[in-house]
């Protein structure tokens, strides 16, 4: 959040500057206009960005250091381990895990468990390519509601053995 909040403060100076130079040889009371002008849209900038700003990572990325992301807004991409999906159709939980590469490339990488609560998409199933939106906690990763998007399969992969 702190990088989103420097980034935002220098835009609201610099509009500030811009709009000071620009009313200086305009108005005479032209200061006032472009510093009201400044203000507003750094204030604008500030509230449209503070709960929109949302990191995205892969899975080994996040897992390198856990504490620093823990709680943040992120997507977090990655490939849903085959036979590590449990679900309760009764409530619409579903666990599994999610690692960096894909089963078949022989290098997992690092794993992180994940929890939802809702309906996921059709292509939802071992070793596809997901995003999840969530916040990662001390347990594993929590996704938002409506937040696992799951890739389509592509038609055009080689067959294995090719």
């Amino acid at each position: 959040m702190l990088p989103v909040l420097v980034i935002m403060v220098a835009i609201s100076v610099v509009a500030v500057l811009a709009f000071r130079w620009f009313e200086r040889y305009r108005y005479s009371d032209g200061w006032r206009t472009s510093e009201f002008r400044g203000v507003a849209f750094g204030f604008l900038m500030w509230t449209t960005l503070r709960d929109g700003a949302e990191y995205f990572k892969h899975v080994d990325e996040v897992m390198a250091d856990q504490k620093a992301w823990e709680g943040k807004p992120l997507q977090l991409h990655g490939y849903v381990i085959p036979g590590s999906i449990s679900y309760s159709p009764s409530t619409l939980d579903y666990k599994f895990k999610v690692q960096n590469n894909p089963t078949r490339s022989g290098e997992p990488g690092g794993v992180v468990s994940v929890t939802y609560t809702g309906v996921v998409p059709d292509t939802f199933k071992g070793e596809a390519e997901v995003v999840l939106h969530g916040r990662l906690g001390p347990d594993g990763f929590r996704t938002d509601p409506n937040g696992v998007i799951a890739k389509c399969p592509s038609k055009y992969e080689a067959a294995a053995g090719s």
